[in-house]
């Protein structure tokens, strides 16, 4: 009852200025509306339905799989790193144990729901920290429609890769960030890259912000389990004269297809490598630089549009340039640029944004050699198409918009693209 009256204050304001509104922004005014019984049920039905099928497929989990068996080989005394795939830090192998002390058939089951799981927990947190009521029609619809069409969301569950850990810990250590809770925020990172070190570029955005305590938990966590890892397996080198150098060459064939990095796409339309990694390199630099840029830009503008952008650019620019870079990799930074879509200006009100979206979308009837061995073209257009994007937002001139703010649970008033205080969040954000 009480989210019935406030919304309805809402749309009484919010129609009181129709006329000084866009159609992008009454179609978002729409979306925070409460989500009925039966909108709530069919997004559920959906995740688990792809969890479910996920399951009874024969090649679930193949990539959870080489974790899983390094974790396997310490328990019986060997090292993980004897196995060229395994390529994560020695921390990954303790956090894999748990795993592989359970049946494979129970773990067909929670492996997919899991994944799905820590998905769901990034969007969730990307929309905390835009004060997006999880409640809403764009909360529980836009999971929805995002696992069903997104098509590396279908495939990241079906393969398990820890990438799912960076997905949800992107987006709560911003949100602890954007709460000043720096330190956490930092925990919270530390612990994703003890698991999978793909958020090493993140520690960019503490040295931007002067955050040195979070900082060194990113740092110190990862290490100290690293240490405790390597003390307790044979041969821990292996991972500087073996793993290292078969992952900083691209690994080999069998992930060439589907590495989207332009230093192993550009050479495969016959761009001669060493320009390929020219490229690269040059817009991971502009990246950067736009990153940079967008966190110095305004002193008003220290919201919650301004950490996760930053945030954004730094990890696209060091997609560009890691070898091998997959299509589900963009699973990190996505579910942060659609929840900005309630924020005015934000890169994804862009219809361009969607455009770049566009060849991932599943059920799109593409040419058959598109799907198969050269699917990294596709995936390869979209990362450098969102880089682009974000990009130019971040140069653009600094002013920060002042335009009315009527998500619902609240009163429209004029304020800039900055986050509300934590009390003002909370009156927003009933669930």
């Amino acid at each position: 009852m009480k989210w019935e009256n406030q919304s309805a204050r809402n749309q009484g304001a919010g129609d009181r200025g129709a006329g000084d509104r866009t159609p992008g922004s009454r179609l978002v005014d729409r979306l925070l509306q409460p989500a009925s019984r039966s909108w709530q049920l069919v997004s559920l039905g959906v995740v688990l339905g792809i969890a479910v099928s996920t399951s009874l497929r024969a090649n679930w989990g193949s990539d959870n799989a080489f974790v899983v068996k390094a974790a396997e080989t310490l328990l019986a005394g060997g090292s993980p790193y004897e196995d060229k795939r395994f390529l994560y830090l020695p921390s990954a192998v303790i956090m894999a144990v748990p795993e592989a002390l359970l049946p494979r058939e129970v773990l067909r089951w929670l492996l997919p729901v899991g994944m799905s799981g820590l998905l769901g927990v990034g969007w969730l947190a990307a929309l905390r920290l835009f004060s997006v009521p999880l409640r809403s029609r764009f909360a529980v619809g836009g999971f929805a429609l995002f696992a069903l069409a997104y098509k590396p969301y279908a495939n990241l569950v079906l393969i398990g890769n820890w990438t799912a850990i960076s997905a949800a810990a992107l987006p709560v250590a911003l949100l602890l960030a954007h709460r000043r809770s720096w330190g956490s925020a930092g925990l919270v990172v530390g612990l994703a890259i003890a698991c999978k070190p793909m958020l090493v570029p993140l520690g960019l955005l503490f040295l931007m912000a002067r955050r040195w305590r979070g900082l060194a938990a990113a740092v110190l966590v990862p290490l100290l389990f690293s240490l405790a890892g390597a003390l307790m397996m044979p041969s821990p080198s292996l991972f500087f004269t073996k793993t290292l150098p078969f992952l900083l060459k691209g690994q080999d064939a069998y992930a060439l297809p589907w590495d989207a990095s332009p230093i192993a796409v550009l050479p495969r339309l016959g761009v001669p490598e060493p320009l390929a990694v020219l490229v690269a390199f040059a817009g991971a630099g502009a990246a950067l630089w736009a990153a940079w840029v967008r966190w110095r830009r305004d002193d008003a503008d220290r919201g919650e549009l301004r950490l996760a952008e930053t945030a954004c650019m730094v990890m696209l620019a060091a997609f560009l340039v890691s070898r091998p870079s997959f299509d589900h990799y963009l699973l990190v930074v996505l579910p942060l640029l659609i929840a900005s879509a309630v924020r005015p200006g934000s890169v994804a009100r862009s219809p361009w944004f969607w455009v770049a979206l566009g060849p991932q979308v599943a059920g799109i009837p593409w040419p058959s050699e598109l799907e198969a061995k050269r699917r990294a073209f596709k995936d390869c257009a979209t990362l450098c198409g969102l880089t682009i994007l974000l990009a130019r937002r971040a140069l653009r001139s600094g002013r920060v918009t002042l335009a009315p703010v009527t998500t619902a649970g609240s009163l429209p008033r004029t304020e800039p693209e900055c986050a509300a205080t934590p009390a003002e969040s909370a009156s927003r954000t009933a669930f």
